[in-house]
């Protein structure tokens, strides 16, 4: 037995001795957990490494650039995380139940949802890029990068739409790894490409977004080939084929369809809630300067890449809880998303410790000079704010896992945009200045936190899942 080995022995034993979770159903967790943790940071790395490379090549005018044109990506791509929510709550209960063609039936209507959504969107940033980012500012520098980058890198919202419903597909089933791959192949090449049209042929805003949009295509047509049943590597006995093969049959199933926008509507509704608050904040952060844009891009980008513990444990607890709902297993569902809440909770606290005491480098790697000081604040409310983002995660996980997903919009609609954006607006016509700022970031992860546990605690979730298992499809809505 390796140190290694012996070493998360203890740990899982320590863990279990002190109420936190139990050492099967944590390594269970842990299986799906940390290839999905390596996924997140590898996705979210792509736009971590846009705006550090940028920053490093031209300056703070260029990060606050990037920062508009992703509020709109990510708008998109958020939308999209919701209908691949309604994925893996479909596949998950179906596969778990034992009904891989209903699962595979349920791919094929995310893949055609999510193409005929994603295409007008590619359009509209493509052709309206300008006036768009024009409506968060007028700083001219700040305009043109931002324009730029977004028309170059809309075309890859399509890859990044279908990735996403491709990766929650494996992710029900209960592979991790196979995503992780080539997401992570995916993100080493972003890296290759962005760094080398950046700072090797100076290519500037244009060269990051190529290189985003390039390694997003990549990762599509690797998913492709495994979500058409094909392995990767038959030969070293590594499949990586999905296990329900996607086939798209003629007579598409409209009870499916109609289960896929019960569940991933409010998800949708939920997730572009929680991308369109950006527009306001800029448009609010852009009173106080370019560098303040800049300071709240980065620190929002950092809590991104920091909730990549969030997204394995979120779609863990989605996975688990699932299943075991799909084989009417209502107490072990409960008990996977009491134990894995508990185990976000200790995860994000160590997390946010370690970003505290390192702000200021962290800074220091997409701003220099005057923009160090608030750019290391913002970071550090960040960090504060991540911990209900995590714990969050976990909860709103067992919630989707079960097809719950109203009351999640709910309490993110109403901490964004009843108490979030008024603590903002207060710093521009108070004495609180850029505070309002930072207490809206801590507020927007807040408030949905305690909405969600509360949902979590009271059980309805459980009564709302017995309307998407197997075979009870007619009951979707009666409870």
């Amino acid at each position: 037995m390796s140190a290694l080995h012996r070493l998360l022995t203890v740990l899982a034993g320590l863990l279990a001795r002190a109420g936190v979770i139990e050492e099967t159903r944590l390594r269970e967790t842990t299986d799906l957990a940390w290839p999905r943790i390596l996924t997140g940071f590898a996705i979210m790395s792509k736009r971590t490494v846009d705006l550090a490379v940028v920053g490093l090549a031209i300056g703070p005018t260029a990060v606050a650039g990037l920062t508009v044109a992703n509020a709109y990506w990510t708008v998109g791509k958020f939308a999209f995380i919701g209908l691949s929510g309604g994925t893996i709550a479909l596949v998950s209960q179906n596969y778990g139940g034992g009904d891989s063609t209903r699962a595979a039936r349920a791919v094929e209507a995310s893949l055609i949802v999510a193409t005929v959504a994603s295409l007008p969107l590619v359009v509209l940033f493509v052709f309206g890029a300008r006036p768009l980012v024009e409506l968060l500012g007028n700083d001219a520098r700040t305009l043109t990068y931002g324009a730029t980058y977004l028309a170059v890198v809309a075309p890859g919202l399509v890859f990044e739409a279908l990735n996403l419903v491709a990766s929650r597909t494996y992710a029900g089933v209960g592979d991790t790894l196979t995503p992780m791959a080539l997401r992570a192949t995916g993100a080493v090449l972003n890296i290759v490409l962005s760094a080398g049209l950046v700072l090797g042929l100076g290519y500037g805003v244009a060269g990051a977004a190529i290189g985003t949009t390039l390694s997003t295509v990549f990762v599509a047509v690797a998913f492709a080939w495994g979500m058409s049943g094909r392995a990767y590597l038959p030969r070293q006995g590594v499949s990586g084929a999905s296990p329900i093969p996607v086939r798209f049959d003629a007579r598409p199933d409209r009870d499916l369809f109609r289960q896929l926008l019960s569940i991933a509507t409010p998800l949708v509704a939920r997730r572009i809630a929680q991308a369109a608050v950006v527009f306001p904040l800029l448009a609010l952060a852009a009173v106080f300067g370019p560098l303040v844009v800049a300071a709240i891009g980065v620190a929002r980008q950092v809590r991104a890449l920091l909730d990549s513990f969030g997204w394995g444990f979120s779609i863990a607890t989605s996975t688990l809880v699932g299943q075991s709902l799909g084989r009417g297993d209502e107490a072990t569902a409960a008990a996977y998303g009491w134990e894995i809440t508990k185990l976000s909770c200790l995860v994000y606290v160590s997390v946010a410790v370690l970003v505290l005491g390192f702000a200021e480098p962290i800074a220091r790697v997409f701003v220099d000079g005057e923009g160090v000081a608030t750019t290391t604040r913002f970071v550090r409310v960040a960090a504060v704010s991540v911990v209900a983002l995590g714990i969050d995660g976990s909860v709103t996980g067992t919630l989707r896992g079960a097809g719950d997903t109203r009351v999640p919009f709910l309490a993110t609609l109403g901490g964004l945009y009843l108490v979030a954006l008024p603590l903002a607006w207060l710093g521009t016509v108070t004495a609180w200045g850029v505070l309002g700022l930072m207490a809206a970031l801590v507020a927007e992860t807040f408030v949905p936190m305690v909405v969600n546990y509360a949902r979590f605690r009271a059980g309805t979730w459980k009564a709302v899942s017995r309307g998407y298992r197997p075979d009870q499809g007619e009951r979707v809505g009666q409870d």
